[in-house]
Parts: C-alpha cells; structure tokens; sequence
C-alpha cells in the first residue's frame, strides 16, 4: 500500500487510487453524526448556490453548510454537529456546502478510484475498510481551512489515520489538549468563538462511530455520499 499525503483543494485534485477527505472541524465530523441521526443520504456540493438551487427543486431537504464559518442565508443548519445531532433527521436528505470538506469530495471524485470522507469520530472504521480492501494507492487529504490554507487538526487527522495503517502507534489523548490551544479553536472558545463551543468535543470524540461514509455517483450524475459499515480483513 503506498500512501500520498497531500493537502487543500489543490491535492484533491491530485488524488488517486482511494481517497480519504480529511475535514475535522468541521465537515467531515458533521456528515458523520448527521448519519447517525438517521439521515438517509448526504449530498455534497461545491456552492452555496447549487444547494439553495437543489432545495428549490426539493423543498423536503434539508441544507446544512458554512461560508466562513457561518451558516448561509437559507440554511436549515450551520456546518455544526451539535445543531445535526439534536434534529430529527430520520429518513432526510441532507445538502451539504461547506468551504473545504465537500468541495474536496467534489474535487476527488475527478481523479481517484474512490472516494472516503473520515474525520477523528469514524477513524477505526475508516482504517479498517481500507485496510480490508487493500488498494494499491492511497490519498489521504488534509483540506485545511477553506482548503486553501493549512490546518493543524486536519494534519494530524491524516497523519493518525496513515500510522493505523502502517501499524505506527498513535497517542490520541494529546490531540484534543494541542488542538485547544491552537489558532483553529478560535471559533469556538471565548470572545473570537462564532460557531458552538460544543462542536469542538464533538468533533474530537474518536471512534464515536463504526461506519465508513463513501462517495458515489447516483445515476443523475449527482454526488451522494452514503453510510457503509466496514468490512472485515481478509486473512492468509
């Protein structure tokens, strides 16, 4: 298994073999706890407008996003797993615009075989699946902020998942305490906190989830990102 680290909108772009879109805060934890709410399917787009565009044309689903961190006007819930968590999303589809998670999935699904999307609450999962299917190439992508500049959670995100699959240890407990302190928690901590404070814990809960979130195509050619579990390694 060879594994490329690559980084913003731009290694996206680049990925191949199976991909890995790394989005912690907070894209990729949102997709993860909106399946646990019981969504049905997550439809992840690039603009603002081609969500707000899709619920005109489906007024029964629900948009969630960020521009700037900020929930866009039209919006059913901000980019924020804890406003996903508390709603009822039994049976919904979910429109997902956010400035880096889903446009990497967008921009993926240009060029690789496969597309994954993990953050911290599904990495166990996610390891195991692609460890199960034991792909020649590997991209993992740290998407930053806005996924054009660097971000320190999506960095480690990705280096945590390519020790589990090398087998390298990981010290978990640490990441949360770095984190905290880092320019990154600026939006949820104290005078400069603008998203809630409660998605931080949320998105830094690892292993809350035992599935695999994977990116297809429907046969409308639109992306949808569907709930799989993991499977088993094959042995001997």
């Amino acid at each position: 298994m060879r594994i490329k680290m690559l980084e913003l909108l731009s290694g996206a772009a680049e990925a191949r073999g199976v991909a890995i879109v790394i989005d912690v805060f907070r894209a990729c934890s949102v997709a993860c706890y909106a399946f646990a709410g019981g969504v049905e399917r997550i439809l992840p787009v690039d603009s603002v407008e081609d969500a707000l565009a899709l619920k005109a044309a489906h007024p029964d689903y629900l948009l969630a996003g960020e521009r700037n961190c900020l929930k866009p006007a039209g919006f059913d819930f901000g980019n924020s797993p804890s406003e996903v968590a508390a709603a009822d999303l039994s049976g919904k589809t979910l429109v997902h615009a956010t400035s880096a998670g889903t446009r990497g999935l967008v921009a993926a699904m240009g060029t690789a075989d496969r597309v994954l999307t993990c953050s911290f609450a599904n990495m166990a999962a996610t390891a195991a699946a692609i460890r199960a299917a034991a792909p020649e190439t590997v991209s993992i992508v740290a998407m930053g902020k806005a996924g054009v500049s660097h971000a320190p959670e999506d960095k480690l995100c990705a280096m945590y998942l390519a020790n589990l699959l090398q087998d390298v240890p990981n010290a978990f407990a640490a990441i949360p305490q770095f984190l905290r302190k880092s320019p990154s928690a600026a939006i949820f901590f104290g005078d400069t906190a603008i998203v809630p404070e409660a998605d931080f814990g949320l998105c830094l809960t690892l292993d809350a989830f035992d599935f695999v979130l994977e990116a297809s195509r429907a046969p409308d050619g639109r992306l949808v990102l569907a709930r799989n579990n993991p499977q088993p390694a094959t042995t001997g």
